[in-house]
């Protein structure tokens, strides 16, 4: 099975939840497609994503309601989303958890892109399943878009609704099934599938955040981007930057080396990616930089050498470059 074309296993236990719900035996259901129940004992497997779609296809023709897939926000559990789901409970703000969800997409699904926009009314949230304007990618929204929408419930409180949302499926005969659920107005028949939260929610600190062990999580993510995704030398790369950061810098010949590049090799992949060595670098230090900022039990002194830097001002000095701002700025910034 190639990987570039496949989802994690486990988030289809909240479809065989969902069909479940609606009179279905999710057992017969998943035999029928071929999946074996011990496939999801491992929660590194990953299923084809046209299998997916087989699914979805399969449930719409046995479920009359054609708002059925907003109920899998009464099916998803953070395990469904393997360390992703973990990372989001940790993260520090919805902005953040958004963001995490944004750049690790690829693991919960490779045909699945996820967009945060920044807008002066808050962050749009944009999804895009890869389906195009079809019966199979309506109902993939609607089941995604319940999730994320109830992860964000999950985190900040179960009466957070969105300020907007935009589907691309037509208005359907009767759309208040879809208004009751996201409590907001609604463009059906739009350009993209999205949601919009307005600003202070998508900033405001949540009690669950748990900075070190989202961290934590995010160091995993990163190497299962990398491992699962071994055509995304840029993933790779900043998976093997952020294991060896802290025993100091390396360099590209060895970076190359531990990747089985030759440098030349490495550095012909990242110049088809509009990339050097050198920005690889310096992004993988400023989000690693990032991170321990937002955490309180590490001093600016501990980060400088945490990253390479000989000294505090060669850190400062950096940080400045990447951001705008000194490091103990960003430290005491209500929300980033």
């Amino acid at each position: 099975m190639s990987k570039s074309e496949s989802s994690l296993a486990t988030i289809w236990l909240i479809l065989f939840r969902l069909v479940e719900m609606n009179g279905i035996d999710a057992q017969r259901f998943m035999r029928e497609l071929g999946v074996a129940p011990e496939t999801f004992r491992d929660v590194t497997a990953r299923l084809p994503a046209h299998l997916g779609d087989a699914a979805f296809e399969k449930a719409s023709a046995q479920i009359s309601d054609p708002a059925f897939a907003l109920r899998a926000a009464q099916c998803w559990h953070p395990s469904n989303l393997g360390t992703m789901g973990y990372a989001w409970l940790s993260s520090r703000t919805l902005h953040t958890g958004l963001k995490r969800m944004e750049r690790f997409a690829r693991i919960l699904g490779s045909r699945v892109t996820y967009r945060c926009i920044e807008e002066p009314a808050g962050l749009r949230f944009v999804l895009d399943h890869g389906r195009g304007d079809t019966p199979i990618g309506f109902v993939i929204a609607d089941f995604s878009l319940s999730i994320l929408v109830d992860m964000c419930r999950t985190n900040f409180g179960s009466k957070l609704n969105a300020t907007a949302v935009s589907l691309r499926r037509p208005l359907p005969a009767k759309p208040q099934p879809w208004r009751d659920f996201f409590g907001c107005t609604i463009k059906f028949g739009a350009a993209e599938d999205s949601f919009l939260l307005d600003r202070v929610t998508v900033d405001t600190p949540l009690t669950s955040a748990n900075i070190p062990l989202a961290n934590t999580f995010d160091a995993i993510l990163t190497e299962q981007l990398a491992n699962f995704f071994n055509d995304d030398i840029l993933s790779r790369c900043k998976a093997y930057l952020l294991r060896e950061l802290t025993s100091g810098l390396p360099t590209a010949h060895e970076v190359a080396s531990a990747l089985g590049l030759s440098q030349r090799s490495l550095q012909r992949k990242l110049h088809e990616l509009g990339l050097t060595y050198q920005n690889v670098l310096d992004e993988t230090r400023h989000e690693l930089a990032r991170r321990y900022l937002d955490d309180p039990g590490k001093s600016v002194t501990e980060i400088t050498f945490l990253l390479g830097f000989s000294e505090q001002s060669a850190f400062t000095r950096a940080f400045r470059r990447w951001s705008g701002m000194a490091p103990t700025s960003y430290r005491y910034m209500p929300a980033h």
